[in-house]
């Protein structure tokens, strides 16, 4: 196995056991990206002499006898609405394309704090709008596993750089589905965490009451990993409610012996894909083999998710979107003949097609004749929703669901008609409008040999009963270190 194929643990065994250096190890995960990145689109910047510079500063420390963090020598991506300081921080937009962060996001400052070495920043579906990475203002990035496919979004260049091995940990934003529905579709883990428990200091807002940074890894020990270290309180975000940071040690037994885990009858209607309702099937097995017991449940709001979501979050873009005026930083646009005229030219010229209409989405259920008609309601239905998933969680201590309707589609297939590509999240958006944890692990493949993730979702702070869950899915799973052919 080549260095960039091994997952975190693994590298760090080899850095321990002095099998490789630490340079040799971040060289060769430079070298495939080099390689291998041009034909999937995964990064928009990479920052080959900063990471190389890291690195031997590491193994200088380690050679005069010192010991490294907890991720010291690893590198990692950076989905590039997280603000990185000095380094280029776009948003995959053209309103950003120079714009260079004067400061670190909280979640960086943990991550340089732990030894992690950032090698690039991953491409993205601008301001982290879309469901398939085909709305960036760069580039399209490709799913690994079959290049005519996407990647899924908003998160897809973190997911595919953690599936093509060019990375074996990525951060990414999960806004309604945005790190899980990549993760599923790439063949990764992804984590969704609960609402405030990683901080959003520096992280580019999309929504946020929604918007929460979470971790990409190869397997849910590297996930468990990653979550432990940006995980805690942030005295810089008034939204950060956790106590102190997740204890990963505790967490990896993979024990589910006497959990309940719930199946919601809603989910299994129409319209799941039948590769899905073997996975479920099959993890359903999994599980109860390994002690646990399943409950059916339900939420009878599911069928209002998705315009509840596109509601909210189109009204927070909105108003989050309203500083990008070509006056302060990032684009602006020439031949302006009045104040207006520079506010309009820009936005129309800096903001692409997918955010133009839903900033007008949100500024449409904000104004004063639709705000209790469609704001207000939703919101009403927000609390409903939360009350739902309180009376399922009477009966259970997570659940088990599909993440995604369908396997990735093809690249054009579902862009000209928004609405299609919209309820592609029914099943991922609930998580981000009750502030719950959700991961998603991959558990077989499609007919095609497309990766199948699911995801299971707890109660508010019980990231520690998903990660059980997730590592017997993925033990006993088919998928454990599977990885495309490239």
């Amino acid at each position: 196995m080549q260095l960039y194929e091994m997952t975190a643990l693994a590298l760090q065994k080899v850095i321990k056991e002095k099998q490789a250096s630490i340079p040799e190890v971040v060289q060769s995960q430079l070298k495939r990206i080099e390689s291998t990145d041009p034909k999937i689109g995964a990064y928009i910047s990479t920052f080959p002499e900063e990471a190389m510079a890291e690195a031997q500063k590491q193994q200088k420390i380690l050679e005069a006898g010192g010991t490294l963090p907890l991720l010291g020598g690893l590198p990692i991506a950076i989905k590039d609405n997280i603000c990185t300081k000095d380094m280029l921080t776009t948003c995959a937009s053209k309103m950003l394309y120079n714009f260079c962060p004067p400061y670190d996001a909280t979640v960086i400052s943990k991550l340089k704090e732990a030894g992690a070495i950032i090698v690039g920043k991953t491409n993205m579906d601008e301001f982290a709008m879309g469901s398939s990475t085909e709305h960036s203002a760069f580039h399209l990035t490709k799913n690994p596993w079959d290049t005519s496919r996407v990647p899924g979004g908003s998160s897809g260049g973190s997911a595919a750089a953690v599936a093509a091995s060019l990375a074996p940990l990525a951060l990414g934003s999960d806004t309604g589905g945005s790190i899980r529905q990549p993760a599923a579709f790439c063949g990764v883990v992804g984590l969704k965490p609960t609402y405030g428990t990683v901080s959003r200091y520096g992280l580019i807002a999309y929504a946020s009451s929604l918007d929460q940074i979470g971790p990409f890894a190869k397997d849910v020990t590297d996930c468990a990993l990653l979550y432990s270290v940006i995980s805690g309180p942030d005295p810089k975000d008034s939204t950060s409610v956790m106590p102190k940071p997740f204890n990963q040690k505790a967490n990896l037994e993979g024990n589910v012996k006497g959990l309940k885990i719930g199946l919601a009858k809603e989910y299994l209607a129409n319209g799941l894909s039948f590769a899905n309702r073997q996975a479920l099937a099959k993890a359903q097995a999994i599980l109860t083999e390994a002690g646990a017991e399943f409950v059916e449940v339900s939420l009878p709001l599911t069928q209002y998710n998705v315009p509840v979501y596109y509601i909210i979050s189109c009204a927070e873009a909105s108003s989050n979107l309203g500083r990008y005026d070509g006056i302060k930083y990032g684009f602006r646009a020439e031949n302006a003949e009045s104040l207006k005229d520079l506010y309009e030219k820009t936005r129309s010229q800096g903001f692409g097609a997918e955010v133009q209409r839903r900033i007008l989405l949100g500024t449409y259920v904000l104004s004063s004749g639709y705000y209790d008609a469609y704001y207000k309601k939703a919101l009403q239905v927000r609390t409903l929703v939360c009350q739902d998933f309180a009376a399922a969680f009477t009966k259970c201590n997570m659940l088990l669901a599909p993440t995604t309707p369908n396997s990735p589609w093809q690249f054009g297939e579902k862009s000209a008609n928004p609405v299609d590509m919209y309820l592609e999240d029914i099943f991922t958006v609930s998580t981000n409008i009750a502030g719950l944890p959700g991961i998603s692990v991959p558990v077989a493949q499609d007919e095609t040999g497309l990766p199948v993730g699911l995801q299971l979702i707890g109660p508010a702070f019980g990231e520690e009963n998903l990660f059980k869950a997730a590592y017997v899915l993925e033990q006993k799973g088919d998928r454990l270190g599977l990885l495309p052919r490239l």
